[in-house]
Protein backbone atom coordinates (compact mmCIF):
# COMPACT_ATOMS: atom_id res chain seq x y z
CA UNK A 1 0.00 0.00 0.00
CA UNK A 2 1.49 3.37 -1.04
CA UNK A 3 2.43 6.21 1.29
CA UNK A 4 1.48 9.81 0.65
CA UNK A 5 2.35 13.06 2.40
CA UNK A 6 0.19 16.17 2.28
CA UNK A 7 1.53 19.55 3.41
CA UNK A 8 -0.49 22.76 3.61
CA UNK A 9 1.45 26.01 4.10
CA UNK A 10 -0.99 28.27 5.90
CA UNK A 11 -0.80 31.88 6.96
CA UNK A 12 0.11 30.97 10.54
CA UNK A 13 1.03 27.29 10.58
CA UNK A 14 2.30 24.64 8.19
CA UNK A 15 0.40 21.38 8.63
CA UNK A 16 1.38 17.95 7.37
CA UNK A 17 -0.12 14.49 7.28
CA UNK A 18 1.24 11.04 6.44
CA UNK A 19 -1.23 8.65 4.81
CA UNK A 20 -0.98 4.96 4.09
CA UNK A 21 -3.69 4.41 1.54
CA UNK A 22 -6.71 6.08 3.17
CA UNK A 23 -5.41 5.71 6.70
CA UNK A 24 -3.90 8.59 8.67
CA UNK A 25 -0.61 7.56 10.28
CA UNK A 26 0.65 10.89 11.65
CA UNK A 27 0.04 14.65 11.62
CA UNK A 28 2.52 17.47 12.21
CA UNK A 29 2.29 21.24 12.72
CA UNK A 30 4.97 23.94 12.74
CA UNK A 31 4.81 27.75 12.50
CA UNK A 32 4.98 29.21 8.98
CA UNK A 33 7.96 31.46 8.25
CA UNK A 34 6.91 33.62 5.28
CA UNK A 35 10.49 34.75 4.78
CA UNK A 36 11.61 31.13 4.42
CA UNK A 37 8.66 29.00 3.32
CA UNK A 38 10.71 25.92 2.57
CA UNK A 39 12.14 25.75 6.11
CA UNK A 40 8.77 24.90 7.67
CA UNK A 41 7.94 22.60 4.78
CA UNK A 42 11.19 20.72 5.21
CA UNK A 43 10.71 20.42 8.99
CA UNK A 44 7.23 18.95 8.56
CA UNK A 45 8.48 16.60 5.86
CA UNK A 46 11.39 15.39 7.99
CA UNK A 47 9.17 14.65 10.99
CA UNK A 48 6.60 12.82 8.88
CA UNK A 49 9.22 10.69 7.16
CA UNK A 50 10.54 9.68 10.58
CA UNK A 51 7.12 8.16 11.24
CA UNK A 52 7.38 5.80 8.27
CA UNK A 53 7.58 2.14 9.20
CA UNK A 54 11.28 1.29 9.13
CA UNK A 55 10.94 -1.73 6.87
CA UNK A 56 8.89 0.16 4.29
CA UNK A 57 10.77 2.86 2.40
CA UNK A 58 9.33 2.98 -1.08
CA UNK A 59 9.15 6.43 -2.74
CA UNK A 60 6.53 8.60 -1.02
CA UNK A 61 4.26 10.83 -3.11
CA UNK A 62 4.10 14.45 -1.94
CA UNK A 63 1.17 16.84 -2.36
CA UNK A 64 1.77 20.51 -1.49
CA UNK A 65 -0.67 23.34 -0.92
CA UNK A 66 1.48 26.46 -0.94
CA UNK A 67 0.87 30.17 -0.38
CA UNK A 68 3.78 31.15 -2.64
CA UNK A 69 1.80 32.33 -5.69
CA UNK A 70 -0.96 33.91 -3.62
CA UNK A 71 1.47 35.81 -1.40
CA UNK A 72 3.56 37.00 -4.35
CA UNK A 73 0.48 38.50 -6.04
CA UNK A 74 -1.11 39.91 -2.88
CA UNK A 75 2.17 41.50 -1.76
CA UNK A 76 3.13 42.70 -5.25
CA UNK A 77 6.39 40.77 -5.26
CA UNK A 78 6.18 39.45 -8.82
CA UNK A 79 8.51 40.60 -11.57
CA UNK A 80 7.58 43.83 -13.42
CA UNK A 81 5.47 42.56 -16.33
CA UNK A 82 4.34 43.97 -19.66
CA UNK A 83 1.76 42.47 -22.00
CA UNK A 84 1.93 42.43 -25.80
CA UNK A 85 -1.69 42.55 -26.93
CA UNK A 86 -3.32 42.05 -30.31
CA UNK A 87 -6.67 43.82 -29.86
CA UNK A 88 -7.68 43.89 -33.52
CA UNK A 89 -9.87 46.58 -35.07
CA UNK A 90 -12.80 48.20 -33.31
CA UNK A 91 -11.47 47.93 -29.77
CA UNK A 92 -10.12 50.85 -27.74
CA UNK A 93 -7.39 48.98 -25.94
CA UNK A 94 -6.69 52.06 -23.82
CA UNK A 95 -10.04 51.47 -22.10
CA UNK A 96 -9.31 47.88 -21.09
CA UNK A 97 -9.76 47.52 -17.30
CA UNK A 98 -6.35 45.99 -16.65
CA UNK A 99 -3.59 47.52 -14.46
CA UNK A 100 -0.66 46.37 -16.59
CA UNK A 101 1.56 48.03 -19.15
CA UNK A 102 0.15 47.13 -22.57
CA UNK A 103 1.97 47.22 -25.90
CA UNK A 104 -0.60 46.98 -28.72
CA UNK A 105 0.42 45.17 -31.91
CA UNK A 106 -1.02 45.21 -35.40
CA UNK A 107 -2.57 42.07 -36.79
CA UNK A 108 -5.97 40.58 -36.17
CA UNK A 109 -7.88 37.33 -35.75
CA UNK A 110 -11.65 37.53 -36.13
CA UNK A 111 -14.30 35.89 -33.94
CA UNK A 112 -14.21 32.71 -36.04
CA UNK A 113 -10.45 32.32 -35.87
CA UNK A 114 -9.61 33.71 -39.31
CA UNK A 115 -6.57 35.93 -39.75
CA UNK A 116 -7.77 39.29 -41.02
CA UNK A 117 -4.48 41.13 -40.50
CA UNK A 118 -0.92 39.78 -40.41
CA UNK A 119 1.39 40.10 -37.43
CA UNK A 120 4.14 42.69 -37.95
CA UNK A 121 7.28 41.02 -36.60
CA UNK A 122 9.33 44.21 -36.69
CA UNK A 123 6.66 45.86 -34.56
CA UNK A 124 6.93 42.93 -32.13
CA UNK A 125 10.71 43.44 -31.90
CA UNK A 126 10.25 47.17 -31.27
CA UNK A 127 7.67 46.52 -28.53
CA UNK A 128 9.91 43.98 -26.81
CA UNK A 129 12.88 46.35 -26.96
CA UNK A 130 10.73 49.15 -25.50
CA UNK A 131 9.49 46.90 -22.68
CA UNK A 132 13.02 45.79 -21.89
CA UNK A 133 14.31 49.38 -21.87
CA UNK A 134 11.47 50.37 -19.51
CA UNK A 135 12.63 47.75 -16.99
CA UNK A 136 10.04 45.04 -17.53
CA UNK A 137 11.47 41.63 -16.68
CA UNK A 138 8.61 39.38 -17.75
CA UNK A 139 6.33 39.32 -20.79
CA UNK A 140 2.95 37.92 -21.74
CA UNK A 141 1.29 37.86 -25.16
CA UNK A 142 -2.50 37.87 -25.56
CA UNK A 143 -4.65 38.18 -28.66
CA UNK A 144 -8.33 39.07 -28.47
CA UNK A 145 -9.45 35.91 -30.27
CA UNK A 146 -6.33 33.80 -29.75
CA UNK A 147 -8.28 30.83 -28.27
CA UNK A 148 -9.75 30.43 -31.76
CA UNK A 149 -6.47 30.90 -33.61
CA UNK A 150 -3.26 31.04 -31.60
CA UNK A 151 -0.76 31.36 -34.47
CA UNK A 152 0.04 35.01 -33.70
CA UNK A 153 0.80 34.22 -30.07
CA UNK A 154 2.99 31.27 -31.10
CA UNK A 155 4.88 33.50 -33.53
CA UNK A 156 5.54 36.04 -30.77
CA UNK A 157 6.81 33.28 -28.48
CA UNK A 158 9.14 31.96 -31.18
CA UNK A 159 10.54 35.43 -31.91
CA UNK A 160 11.20 36.22 -28.23
CA UNK A 161 12.80 32.85 -27.62
CA UNK A 162 15.16 33.35 -30.58
CA UNK A 163 16.00 37.04 -30.20
CA UNK A 164 15.35 37.94 -26.55
CA UNK A 165 16.15 34.76 -24.59
CA UNK A 166 16.66 36.78 -21.40
CA UNK A 167 12.89 37.54 -21.45
CA UNK A 168 11.81 33.98 -22.21
CA UNK A 169 9.67 32.11 -21.49
CA UNK A 170 6.78 34.36 -22.44
CA UNK A 171 3.32 33.49 -21.13
CA UNK A 172 0.72 32.98 -23.87
CA UNK A 173 -2.87 33.73 -22.99
CA UNK A 174 -4.46 30.91 -24.99
CA UNK A 175 -2.58 28.21 -23.08
CA UNK A 176 -4.02 29.28 -19.75
CA UNK A 177 -7.64 29.54 -20.85
CA UNK A 178 -9.73 28.83 -23.91
CA UNK A 179 -12.35 31.38 -22.87
CA UNK A 180 -12.84 34.67 -24.70
CA UNK A 181 -12.96 37.21 -21.87
CA UNK A 182 -10.12 39.41 -23.16
CA UNK A 183 -9.48 41.55 -20.02
CA UNK A 184 -9.50 38.52 -17.73
CA UNK A 185 -7.22 36.60 -20.10
CA UNK A 186 -4.77 39.52 -20.14
CA UNK A 187 -4.81 39.65 -16.33
CA UNK A 188 -4.38 35.89 -16.00
CA UNK A 189 -1.43 35.84 -18.40
CA UNK A 190 0.23 38.90 -16.84
CA UNK A 191 0.00 37.50 -13.31
CA UNK A 192 1.32 34.14 -14.50
CA UNK A 193 4.30 35.81 -16.18
CA UNK A 194 5.02 37.95 -13.11
CA UNK A 195 5.39 34.99 -10.75
CA UNK A 196 6.98 32.49 -13.15
CA UNK A 197 10.54 33.17 -11.95
CA UNK A 198 9.52 32.82 -8.29
CA UNK A 199 7.74 29.58 -9.12
CA UNK A 200 10.77 28.24 -10.98
CA UNK A 201 12.94 28.98 -7.93
CA UNK A 202 10.42 27.24 -5.68
CA UNK A 203 10.33 24.22 -7.98
CA UNK A 204 14.13 23.92 -7.86
CA UNK A 205 13.97 24.00 -4.07
CA UNK A 206 11.29 21.32 -3.92
CA UNK A 207 13.19 19.17 -6.43
CA UNK A 208 16.28 19.38 -4.20
CA UNK A 209 14.21 18.30 -1.18
CA UNK A 210 12.60 15.54 -3.24
CA UNK A 211 16.01 14.18 -4.28
CA UNK A 212 17.44 14.54 -0.78
CA UNK A 213 14.63 12.51 0.79
CA UNK A 214 14.19 10.15 -2.18
CA UNK A 215 10.56 11.09 -2.64
CA UNK A 216 8.40 9.99 -5.54
CA UNK A 217 6.15 12.27 -7.58
CA UNK A 218 5.38 15.77 -6.33
CA UNK A 219 2.13 17.61 -7.04
CA UNK A 220 0.81 21.08 -6.18
CA UNK A 221 -2.81 21.74 -5.26
CA UNK A 222 -4.74 24.06 -7.60
CA UNK A 223 -7.57 26.49 -6.88
CA UNK A 224 -10.10 24.01 -8.33
CA UNK A 225 -9.14 21.19 -5.95
CA UNK A 226 -7.12 19.19 -8.47
CA UNK A 227 -3.38 18.77 -8.47
CA UNK A 228 -0.71 19.92 -10.91
CA UNK A 229 2.60 18.17 -11.51
CA UNK A 230 5.49 20.10 -9.98
CA UNK A 231 7.39 20.59 -13.24
CA UNK A 232 4.26 21.78 -15.05
CA UNK A 233 3.65 24.47 -12.42
CA UNK A 234 6.57 26.48 -13.84
CA UNK A 235 4.43 27.21 -16.91
CA UNK A 236 1.05 27.44 -15.13
CA UNK A 237 1.99 28.91 -11.76
CA UNK A 238 -1.16 31.06 -11.69
CA UNK A 239 -3.25 27.89 -11.24
CA UNK A 240 -1.76 27.36 -7.77
CA UNK A 241 -3.30 30.56 -6.35
CA UNK A 242 -5.88 30.08 -3.60
CA UNK A 243 -4.76 26.51 -3.03
CA UNK A 244 -5.23 27.08 0.72
CA UNK A 245 -9.02 27.46 0.50
CA UNK A 246 -9.07 24.53 -1.94
CA UNK A 247 -7.19 22.38 0.59
CA UNK A 248 -9.75 23.23 3.27
CA UNK A 249 -12.62 22.38 0.96
CA UNK A 250 -11.09 19.09 -0.20
CA UNK A 251 -10.36 18.21 3.42
CA UNK A 252 -14.03 18.70 4.22
CA UNK A 253 -15.02 16.30 1.44
CA UNK A 254 -12.37 13.75 2.45
CA UNK A 255 -13.48 13.64 6.08
CA UNK A 256 -17.26 14.10 5.87
CA UNK A 257 -19.86 11.42 5.24
CA UNK A 258 -23.18 12.43 3.70
CA UNK A 259 -22.14 15.96 2.79
CA UNK A 260 -25.21 17.84 1.49
CA UNK A 261 -26.05 21.53 1.96
CA UNK A 262 -23.38 22.85 4.28
CA UNK A 263 -21.12 25.75 5.05
CA UNK A 264 -17.55 24.93 6.05
CA UNK A 265 -15.21 27.09 8.10
CA UNK A 266 -11.46 26.67 8.30
CA UNK A 267 -10.47 28.76 11.32
CA UNK A 268 -6.76 29.51 11.17
CA UNK A 269 -4.52 31.80 13.14
CA UNK A 270 -4.88 34.72 10.72
CA UNK A 271 -8.03 34.17 8.68
CA UNK A 272 -11.18 32.08 8.50
CA UNK A 273 -12.01 30.59 5.11
CA UNK A 274 -15.69 30.14 4.25
CA UNK A 275 -16.77 27.61 1.60
CA UNK A 276 -20.20 26.38 0.55
CA UNK A 277 -21.62 23.02 -0.52
CA UNK A 278 -24.94 22.47 -2.27
CA UNK A 279 -26.22 18.93 -2.71
CA UNK A 280 -22.82 17.63 -1.67
CA UNK A 281 -21.00 19.61 -4.38
CA UNK A 282 -18.77 22.62 -3.75
CA UNK A 283 -19.73 25.91 -5.33
CA UNK A 284 -17.42 27.22 -8.03
CA UNK A 285 -16.54 30.78 -9.02
CA UNK A 286 -18.59 31.64 -12.10
CA UNK A 287 -15.96 33.53 -14.10
CA UNK A 288 -12.77 32.47 -12.34
CA UNK A 289 -10.73 33.24 -9.25
CA UNK A 290 -10.33 36.81 -8.02
CA UNK A 291 -7.01 37.36 -6.23
CA UNK A 292 -6.05 40.67 -4.58
CA UNK A 293 -8.74 42.37 -6.68
CA UNK A 294 -7.46 40.88 -9.96
CA UNK A 295 -10.22 39.02 -11.87
CA UNK A 296 -8.73 35.96 -13.59
CA UNK A 297 -9.90 33.00 -15.67
CA UNK A 298 -8.36 30.48 -13.25
CA UNK A 299 -10.98 27.80 -12.37
CA UNK A 300 -11.58 27.95 -8.64
CA UNK A 301 -13.93 26.91 -5.89
CA UNK A 302 -16.07 29.62 -4.33
CA UNK A 303 -14.57 30.80 -1.04
CA UNK A 304 -14.46 33.95 1.01
CA UNK A 305 -11.71 34.91 3.42
CA UNK A 306 -12.51 36.64 6.70
CA UNK A 307 -9.84 38.48 8.71
CA UNK A 308 -10.72 36.54 11.84
CA UNK A 309 -8.52 33.91 13.46
CA UNK A 310 -7.13 32.55 16.67
CA UNK A 311 -4.25 35.03 16.62
CA UNK A 312 -6.27 38.08 15.52
CA UNK A 313 -5.90 41.41 17.28
CA UNK A 314 -8.51 42.07 19.98
CA UNK A 315 -9.55 45.59 20.96
CA UNK A 316 -11.99 46.58 23.70
CA UNK A 317 -13.44 50.06 24.33
CA UNK A 318 -15.25 49.22 27.55
CA UNK A 319 -18.40 48.21 25.71
CA UNK A 320 -17.65 46.49 22.42
CA UNK A 321 -15.05 43.87 21.50
CA UNK A 322 -13.63 44.04 17.98
CA UNK A 323 -11.55 41.23 16.52
CA UNK A 324 -9.21 41.49 13.51
CA UNK A 325 -8.69 41.88 10.68
CA UNK A 326 -5.05 42.34 11.65
CA UNK A 327 -3.08 39.49 13.17
CA UNK A 328 -1.71 40.34 16.60
CA UNK A 329 0.93 37.59 16.52
CA UNK A 330 1.42 34.75 18.97
CA UNK A 331 -1.13 34.63 21.81
CA UNK A 332 -0.06 36.07 25.13
CA UNK A 333 -0.14 32.49 26.42
CA UNK A 334 2.75 31.76 24.07
CA UNK A 335 4.71 34.90 24.85
CA UNK A 336 2.90 37.35 22.58
CA UNK A 337 2.44 41.01 23.45
CA UNK A 338 -1.35 41.37 23.18
CA UNK A 339 -4.69 39.69 23.66
CA UNK A 340 -5.97 37.22 21.04
CA UNK A 341 -9.08 35.02 20.82
CA UNK A 342 -6.85 32.07 21.66
CA UNK A 343 -6.02 33.71 25.00
CA UNK A 344 -9.73 34.00 25.76
CA UNK A 345 -10.17 30.29 25.09
CA UNK A 346 -7.20 29.46 27.33
CA UNK A 347 -8.62 31.59 30.19
CA UNK A 348 -11.99 29.83 29.85
CA UNK A 349 -10.32 26.41 30.01
CA UNK A 350 -11.11 25.54 26.41
CA UNK A 351 -7.49 24.87 25.43
CA UNK A 352 -4.37 23.76 27.28
CA UNK A 353 -1.87 25.95 25.45
CA UNK A 354 1.24 27.69 26.70
CA UNK A 355 1.10 29.54 30.02
CA UNK A 356 -2.47 30.23 31.12
CA UNK A 357 -1.19 32.76 33.67
CA UNK A 358 0.18 34.94 30.86
CA UNK A 359 -3.16 34.82 29.04
CA UNK A 360 -4.98 35.71 32.29
CA UNK A 361 -2.64 38.64 32.95
CA UNK A 362 -3.12 40.02 29.42
CA UNK A 363 -6.91 39.93 29.73
CA UNK A 364 -6.71 41.38 33.22
CA UNK A 365 -4.70 44.35 31.92
CA UNK A 366 -7.20 44.93 29.08
CA UNK A 367 -10.29 44.73 31.28
CA UNK A 368 -9.03 46.55 34.38
CA UNK A 369 -9.70 50.14 33.16
CA UNK A 370 -13.35 49.18 32.69
CA UNK A 371 -13.78 47.09 35.83
CA UNK A 372 -14.14 43.85 33.85
CA UNK A 373 -12.46 40.74 35.22
CA UNK A 374 -10.65 38.31 32.85
CA UNK A 375 -13.30 35.57 32.70
CA UNK A 376 -16.06 38.02 31.83
CA UNK A 377 -13.87 39.65 29.16
CA UNK A 378 -12.96 36.24 27.76
CA UNK A 379 -16.68 35.45 27.41
CA UNK A 380 -17.23 38.72 25.54
CA UNK A 381 -14.31 37.95 23.18
CA UNK A 382 -15.60 34.48 22.38
CA UNK A 383 -19.11 35.82 21.81
CA UNK A 384 -17.78 38.56 19.52
CA UNK A 385 -15.76 36.00 17.55
CA UNK A 386 -18.83 33.82 17.06
CA UNK A 387 -20.99 36.81 16.13
CA UNK A 388 -18.51 38.11 13.52
CA UNK A 389 -18.20 34.66 11.94
CA UNK A 390 -21.97 34.11 11.89
CA UNK A 391 -22.55 37.56 10.34
CA UNK A 392 -19.96 36.81 7.65
CA UNK A 393 -21.72 33.53 6.79
CA UNK A 394 -25.05 35.34 6.50
CA UNK A 395 -23.44 37.90 4.18
CA UNK A 396 -22.01 35.13 2.01
CA UNK A 397 -25.42 33.52 1.57
CA UNK A 398 -27.02 36.89 0.86
CA UNK A 399 -24.45 37.39 -1.89
CA UNK A 400 -25.05 33.92 -3.32
CA UNK A 401 -28.82 34.34 -3.31
CA UNK A 402 -28.54 37.55 -5.33
CA UNK A 403 -26.71 36.07 -8.33
CA UNK A 404 -26.47 32.93 -10.48
CA UNK A 405 -24.77 30.14 -8.58
CA UNK A 406 -22.59 27.39 -10.02
CA UNK A 407 -21.38 24.08 -8.74
CA UNK A 408 -18.61 22.25 -10.55
CA UNK A 409 -21.12 20.55 -12.83
CA UNK A 410 -24.29 22.67 -13.00
CA UNK A 411 -25.98 26.04 -12.77
CA UNK A 412 -28.38 26.31 -9.84
CA UNK A 413 -31.07 28.48 -11.37
CA UNK A 414 -33.42 30.08 -8.87
CA UNK A 415 -32.06 28.14 -5.91
CA UNK A 416 -32.57 29.66 -2.46
CA UNK A 417 -29.51 28.66 -0.53
CA UNK A 418 -29.10 28.16 3.21
CA UNK A 419 -26.95 25.57 4.98
CA UNK A 420 -28.31 22.58 6.81
CA UNK A 421 -25.18 22.21 8.90
CA UNK A 422 -21.93 23.94 9.86
CA UNK A 423 -18.66 22.03 9.43
CA UNK A 424 -15.49 23.18 11.10
CA UNK A 425 -11.75 22.62 10.93
CA UNK A 426 -8.59 24.43 11.97
CA UNK A 427 -6.80 24.76 15.30
CA UNK A 428 -9.51 26.72 17.24
CA UNK A 429 -12.45 24.90 15.60
CA UNK A 430 -13.35 22.60 18.48
CA UNK A 431 -14.11 25.56 20.73
CA UNK A 432 -15.54 28.13 18.31
CA UNK A 433 -17.65 26.04 15.93
CA UNK A 434 -20.34 25.16 18.53
CA UNK A 435 -20.61 28.85 19.45
CA UNK A 436 -20.94 29.96 15.81
CA UNK A 437 -23.49 27.22 15.09
CA UNK A 438 -25.54 28.44 18.04
CA UNK A 439 -25.66 31.94 16.57
CA UNK A 440 -26.92 30.53 13.27
CA UNK A 441 -29.28 27.94 14.75
CA UNK A 442 -27.52 25.13 12.87
CA UNK A 443 -26.35 21.65 13.79
CA UNK A 444 -22.59 21.28 13.47
CA UNK A 445 -19.72 18.89 13.28
CA UNK A 446 -16.03 19.41 13.91
CA UNK A 447 -14.02 17.27 11.52
CA UNK A 448 -11.79 14.47 12.75
CA UNK A 449 -8.16 15.60 12.52
CA UNK A 450 -9.59 19.12 12.41
CA UNK A 451 -6.19 20.71 13.05
CA UNK A 452 -4.69 18.99 9.98
CA UNK A 453 -7.79 18.74 7.77
CA UNK A 454 -6.36 21.11 5.15
CA UNK A 455 -3.21 18.98 4.83
CA UNK A 456 -5.45 15.92 4.47
CA UNK A 457 -7.33 17.77 1.72
CA UNK A 458 -4.07 18.39 -0.13
CA UNK A 459 -3.01 14.76 0.29
CA UNK A 460 -6.34 13.29 -0.76
CA UNK A 461 -6.70 15.37 -3.95
CA UNK A 462 -5.97 13.95 -7.37
CA UNK A 463 -4.82 15.40 -10.71
CA UNK A 464 -7.39 17.15 -12.85
CA UNK A 465 -7.20 18.51 -16.39
CA UNK A 466 -9.47 20.64 -18.54
CA UNK A 467 -9.54 21.64 -22.19
CA UNK A 468 -11.63 23.88 -24.45
CA UNK A 469 -12.58 22.60 -27.90
CA UNK A 470 -13.85 24.79 -30.70
CA UNK A 471 -14.89 23.39 -34.05
CA UNK A 472 -16.05 25.42 -37.08
CA UNK A 473 -17.36 23.12 -39.79
CA UNK A 474 -17.66 25.95 -42.33
CA UNK A 475 -13.92 26.58 -41.94
CA UNK A 476 -13.26 22.83 -41.51
CA UNK A 477 -11.15 23.67 -38.49
CA UNK A 478 -10.88 22.35 -34.93
CA UNK A 479 -8.71 23.83 -32.18
CA UNK A 480 -7.82 23.04 -28.55
CA UNK A 481 -5.98 26.18 -27.42
CA UNK A 482 -4.62 24.83 -24.13
CA UNK A 483 -2.71 22.19 -26.09
CA UNK A 484 -1.66 24.30 -29.10
CA UNK A 485 -3.68 21.75 -31.08
CA UNK A 486 -5.18 22.52 -34.48
CA UNK A 487 -6.63 20.02 -36.94
CA UNK A 488 -8.74 19.90 -40.09
CA UNK A 489 -12.28 18.52 -39.94
CA UNK A 490 -12.27 15.89 -42.66
CA UNK A 491 -16.04 15.38 -42.99
CA UNK A 492 -17.65 18.71 -42.04
CA UNK A 493 -21.21 17.72 -42.99
CA UNK A 494 -21.21 14.69 -40.69
CA UNK A 495 -19.35 16.34 -37.80
CA UNK A 496 -22.04 16.74 -35.13
CA UNK A 497 -22.31 17.40 -31.40
CA UNK A 498 -21.60 13.79 -30.50
CA UNK A 499 -18.44 13.84 -32.62
CA UNK A 500 -17.36 17.05 -30.88
CA UNK A 501 -17.96 15.45 -27.48
CA UNK A 502 -15.91 12.40 -28.39
CA UNK A 503 -13.06 14.56 -29.65
CA UNK A 504 -13.15 16.69 -26.49
CA UNK A 505 -12.94 13.56 -24.33
CA UNK A 506 -10.09 12.17 -26.44
CA UNK A 507 -8.13 15.42 -26.19
CA UNK A 508 -8.63 15.57 -22.42
CA UNK A 509 -7.37 12.00 -22.01
CA UNK A 510 -4.36 12.82 -24.21
CA UNK A 511 -3.64 15.93 -22.17
CA UNK A 512 -3.71 13.92 -18.95
CA UNK A 513 -1.36 11.29 -20.40
CA UNK A 514 1.00 14.03 -21.56
CA UNK A 515 1.13 15.19 -17.94
CA UNK A 516 1.89 11.69 -16.69
CA UNK A 517 -1.59 10.77 -15.40
CA UNK A 518 -3.57 7.72 -16.46
CA UNK A 519 -7.17 8.80 -17.12
CA UNK A 520 -9.97 6.75 -18.63
CA UNK A 521 -12.52 8.26 -21.01
CA UNK A 522 -15.37 7.68 -18.52
CA UNK A 523 -13.58 9.96 -16.02
CA UNK A 524 -13.99 12.94 -18.36
CA UNK A 525 -17.07 15.14 -18.10
CA UNK A 526 -18.38 17.68 -20.60
CA UNK A 527 -19.10 20.69 -18.38
CA UNK A 528 -20.05 23.25 -21.04
CA UNK A 529 -21.32 22.94 -24.60
CA UNK A 530 -22.70 25.38 -27.12
CA UNK A 531 -23.76 24.82 -30.73
CA UNK A 532 -25.03 27.39 -33.22
CA UNK A 533 -25.53 27.53 -36.96
CA UNK A 534 -23.47 29.62 -39.35
CA UNK A 535 -25.89 31.28 -41.78
CA UNK A 536 -25.14 33.08 -45.03
CA UNK A 537 -27.78 34.37 -47.46
CA UNK A 538 -30.49 32.57 -45.46
CA UNK A 539 -28.71 29.20 -45.80
CA UNK A 540 -26.93 27.25 -43.10
CA UNK A 541 -23.33 26.86 -44.24
CA UNK A 542 -21.92 25.17 -41.15
CA UNK A 543 -21.97 24.85 -37.38
CA UNK A 544 -19.87 26.18 -34.53
CA UNK A 545 -19.21 23.94 -31.54
CA UNK A 546 -17.77 25.20 -28.24
CA UNK A 547 -17.18 22.61 -25.54
CA UNK A 548 -15.30 22.41 -22.26
CA UNK A 549 -14.27 19.03 -20.91
CA UNK A 550 -12.48 18.15 -17.72
CA UNK A 551 -11.34 15.37 -15.48
CA UNK A 552 -13.28 16.32 -12.37
CA UNK A 553 -11.34 16.74 -9.14
CA UNK A 554 -11.54 13.53 -7.13
CA UNK A 555 -11.13 12.99 -3.44
CA UNK A 556 -10.19 9.90 -1.44
CA UNK A 557 -12.25 9.25 1.66
CA UNK A 558 -9.99 9.13 4.68
CA UNK A 559 -10.45 6.42 7.28
CA UNK A 560 -9.53 6.00 10.95
CA UNK A 561 -6.09 6.70 12.33
CA UNK A 562 -3.46 4.14 13.16
CA UNK A 563 -1.40 6.56 15.25
CA UNK A 564 -1.52 9.98 16.83
CA UNK A 565 -0.12 13.37 15.99
CA UNK A 566 3.62 13.97 16.16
Amino acid sequence: MSFLIGIDVGGTNTNGVLLKGVQVLSTVRTPTDHHNLHAGTEEVLTRLLQALPGEEREPVELHLSTTLATNAIVEGKGAPTAVLIIPGPGLRWEDLPVPFKLYPLAGAIDHRGRETGPLDREEVRAAVRAAKAAGYQALAAVGKFSPRNFQHELAIEELIKAEFPELAPVTLGHRLSGRLNFPRRITTAALNASIAALQAEFVRMVEAVRDQYRLGKVYLLKADGGTLALHESVHRSIETILSGPAASLMGTMALTEGLADAVALDIGGTTTEISVFVGGEPLAEREGAVIAGYPTLVPAFFSRSLGLGGDSQVTFDGDRVTIGPQRMGPPAALGGSGVTPTDAVVVLGGAALGDARQAYAALEMMGAPYGLEPHALAEKIVDAFAQQAAAAIEEVYAELNSQPVYTVSQVLAGAKLWPEQLIGMGGPAAYFIPKIAGKLGLPYQVLPYYEAANAIGAAASRPTFAITLRADTALRKLVVPELDYEAAIGQPFTFNLEAARQEAVRQTVNYARKMGAAVAADEVEITEEEVFNMVRNFYTVGKNFNLRAQVKPKICRIGPTAAGAL
